[in-house]
């Protein structure tokens, strides 16, 4: 069994003198000294430890005990170890079991440099566009570290963040509120995905919330979908390209993403065979004939794909050329507060309107609802129900249509 005693290397000094230990086992004693000095006068001999009561004690004597203390359990707990073992620790090893230890520095997790690598693992498994909205939530939680002159960290991310952060984002870049719901969504993705990777324990961001207010959906009628097919175009113009790209998205339902993606692989004769873009959903799509002229198009070269920000403003061009001009109301939602303005329908128009005028108008001509979900890839309801454009022209015919049955 080993035994450990702490001991003065001078008793009878007149200023504090080293501290050292007797260590014995297996019928050796070792001597280790513990880089310690206790003044004599402030020394329990019977107790073996420096007095922490009575006149003029130093106020470090208690630390000092405490690492005595400690340096004798690591020894009898090293010895224990190795005798375990059949090994019987030499005075060398003994010495070294408690040496003082360099301090290892922890690495405080950094949020913004742990966002930044969610992004890049987001550029390898999702899409572009998706990784894109991240780095713009990243530079907005730059943009207010630096307005509010707070570094950010994971435990700085309590109501009181959230509170200050939105608030940012109403008065500075000035989101509206369908916006802010998107960043406080990718915010809270990332978040999700630092507390799976231990990278924090903290979870209020579970409790932050901000109401998306849905606009009103903007969609073309029969008549002006008619007037975008009929305006005439000069061959092999711009805008005729727009428009075929446009309106294969109006007769399909297909996502800008998708129409610039189609490949004649995906043309089946009366239908297509799509993996959409964003989704990944396998989808049938029927081909009508005026979707059959534009897709023959694309194949023999006629119709190419351009980017989606070149499209959105083309479309506007090509609408307004088209006479698609009626005063048309587009809410916008700030801090719930309706910031929007009548505006011509052809400023309202981008690549997204094509997919809603197709829901829209399959409504319109009685094609049954779970039928046009199954087109468009729309699993619920919810969801499905941000395309439909409910236009007065709509509630009229509706009820119109319904008393003259009547009468």
């Amino acid at each position: 069994m080993a035994t450990v005693s702490f001991h003065l290397k001078d008793p009878k000094s007149d200023k504090p003198t080293a501290v050292f230990i007797w260590f014995n086992a297996d019928g050796r004693r070792t001597k280790i000294y513990t880089g310690y000095k206790v003044d004599p006068q402030q020394w329990d001999a019977g107790e073996q430890k420096a007095k922490t009561r009575g006149r003029g004690y130093s106020s470090t004597n208690g630390s000092t005990n405490d690492g005595l203390k400690l340096m004798g359990e690591t020894l009898q707990e090293y010895y224990a170890e190795k005798r375990a073992k059949g090994l019987i620790p030499s005075e060398e090893d003994l010495r070294k079991a408690i040496e003082p230890q360099e301090e290892v520095k922890v690495e405080k997790p950094e949020l913004l440099t742990d966002f930044a690598a969610y992004i890049d693992r987001l550029n390898t498994t999702r899409r572009p566009a998706t990784a894109k909205s991240a780095k713009t939530t990243l530079n907005h939680l730059k943009g207010y570290s630096t307005h509010s002159k707070t570094p950010l960290d994971y435990e700085d991310l309590t109501m009181v963040f959230f509170d200050g952060f939105t608030k940012y984002l109403l008065n500075v870049p000035k989101l509206t509120d369908n916006s802010l719901n998107k960043q406080v969504t990718i915010l809270k993705r990332f978040l999700n995905d630092a507390v799976v990777r231990g990278r924090t324990e903290r979870q209020d961001f579970k409790r932050w919330h901000w109401k998306r207010r849905e606009p009103d959906t903007v969609a073309l009628t029969h008549e002006e979908l008619a007037a975008i097919e009929e305006l005439e175009l000069p061959a092999k113009h711009y805008l005729d390209n727009v428009r075929g790209l446009f309106l294969l998205s109006c007769y399909t339902a297909l996502r800008f993403s998708d129409v610039e993606a189609l490949q004649p692989s995906n043309d089946k004769g009366d239908r297509l065979k799509v993996t959409t873009q964003k989704t990944r959903d396998s989808l049938t799509i029927p081909v009508s004939p005026k979707a059959r002229i534009i897709l023959d198009r694309m194949w023999a070269g006629e119709i190419h794909p351009i980017s989606n920000q070149k499209m959105n403003a083309y479309l506007k061009e090509l609408a307004k050329r088209a006479g698609v001009d009626s005063d048309t109301d587009r809410p916008k939602y700030r801090a719930g507060e309706n910031i929007g303005a009548v505006a011509p329908k052809y400023q309202l128009i981008s690549s997204h309107t094509g997919r809603r005028t197709f829901v829209t108008l399959a409504i319109k001509d009685g094609v049954p609802w779970d039928v046009i979900m199954k087109v468009t890839g729309h699993k619920d309801i919810k969801s499905f129900m941000r395309y439909v454009g409910s236009t007065e022209e709509r509630h009229m015919d509706a009820f119109f249509s319904l008393w003259n049955k009547k009468e």
